[in-house]
């Protein structure tokens, strides 16, 4: 994502959970849930995240479909808000904005974005209860867990917490192993030839 597109979902992030935000933090927080569901709506349907970003579609056109589609869906807030990022032209940048409400959600109520990635995209109860737990006792803040599938891995987990990496996965094990016996290895040759030269 293209940082001037993190500026504007930025921008109108903001200028929406001010609004939601004057009517409390329940209204703040069901904003940014609607957002999320009509992100997942675009993400799943090619034809829907069309004809929100096609400049072809004629905006009052489009006005007038959004409000036939919403009305009644989501909230009085979040459909004023979409027929003005339409009018604005920025429906394209309605992840962004998302994303970028989330983290004002999360900076408001001390909760925290994971990406936890595992073989199998999946955690049992125990697991879940037990990261969440180690999580929020060394982050200090609520951890939200969000779950990825990467079959590359041979099994454990990567953990990306904003822009860090926590690689705890059976590959990444190894390959410290192997550089730990590497070094090991290295230092016991140079080790024995120093004795011998000696």
């Amino acid at each position: 994502m293209s940082t001037a597109t993190n500026s504007v979902g930025r921008i109108y992030a903001e200028s929406l959970f001010e609004l939601a935000s004057k009517q409390g933090d329940a209204a703040a927080q069901d904003a940014g849930d609607e957002l999320v569901d009509l992100v997942e709506i675009v993400r799943g349907d090619r034809r829907f995240a069309e004809f929100l970003r096609s400049p072809a579609i004629d905006t009052a056109a489009r006005e007038n479909a959004l409000q036939s589609l919403l009305k009644g869906r989501v909230s009085d807030l979040v459909l004023r808000f979409m027929l003005v990022a339409n009018r604005k032209g920025r429906l394209g940048e309605l992840e962004a904005i998302s994303d970028a409400y989330a983290k004002l959600l999360n900076e408001r109520f001390g909760k925290v974005e994971v990406d936890v990635f595992t073989v199998d995209g999946q955690l049992d109860d125990g697991a879940r209860a037990n990261l969440a737990t180690t999580l929020k006792s060394r982050l200090g803040r609520e951890p939200v867990l969000h779950l990825y599938k990467d079959a590359s891995m041979v099994g454990g987990m990567k953990l990306r917490i904003g822009d860090q990496l926590i690689d705890g996965s059976v590959a990444a094990k190894l390959r410290r192993m192997r550089r730990a016996l590497v070094e090991d290895a290295g230092a016991k040759v140079r080790a024995d030839i120093g004795r011998f030269l000696s």
